[in-house]
């Protein structure tokens, strides 16, 4: 299943279009931040399908380290950003949840990458995350979410507990900040123009 576009003008512009429209997914097992970073980033109000969480599917979702947490995404998070007078990104935010993996086939349909979000606290969550991007051939790059309380750990660590290749970005942001989550993003597009030259 190969589902990335190449870099080229012509399938992000439209006939006459002055900006190249890239979508681009934000990824991340459940919990992880990633309603809050669209929210924190995006230049128009973000769509959201966030519904409150019930007793019923508190036998789906591992509350565990997220025990505040009352709402989830329950289709997907969207949001928009214009980075250039040419380029415009589409957020598109994945629920987090192992039942919502089917959702995210579609998803992954003629994105450019994939910013995947982790949790220092829980980096085994995102294993199931990591292989379903690579498993549709996104470009991706790595973006640690700070909590509060969390300590901060080495770069090297994080990638030999992630398996990462040397060439995938890794970056700390706070996706409650708004310029931390831009810089997140500036990170993906860098490798993803890299990796295209």
């Amino acid at each position: 299943m190969d589902y990335a576009p190449s870099l080229g003008e012509q399938a992000y512009v439209r006939g006459g279009a002055t900006q190249i429209a890239v979508k681009i997914l934000v990824v991340g097992h459940f919990a992880v931040g990633k309603t809050t970073f669209i929210g924190a980033i995006s230049e128009i109000p973000p769509l959201s399908t966030e519904e409150t969480m019930t007793r019923a599917g508190e036998s789906f979702d591992d509350l565990k380290g997220v025990r505040s947490k009352t709402t989830t995404t329950v289709a997907m998070d969207f949001g928009r950003l214009t980075i250039s007078d040419r380029v415009v990104l589409y957020l598109f935010g994945t629920p987090g949840q192992q039942r919502f993996v089917q959702m995210w086939e579609d998803m992954a349909r003629g994105a450019l990458g994939a910013l995947v979000l982790v949790d220092p606290e829980r980096l085994a969550d995102s294993f199931t995350v990591i292989d379903l991007i690579e498993q549709y051939g996104l470009d991706y790059a790595i973006a640690v979410n700070r909590f509060d309380g969390t300590a901060d750990r080495e770069e090297r660590a994080l990638r030999e507990a992630l398996d990462l290749l040397d060439d995938t970005p890794v970056v700390t942001c706070d996706a409650r900040d708004e310029q931390s989550s831009a810089d997140a993003l500036i990170t993906l597009v860098r490798h993803l123009l890299d990796r295209a030259h």
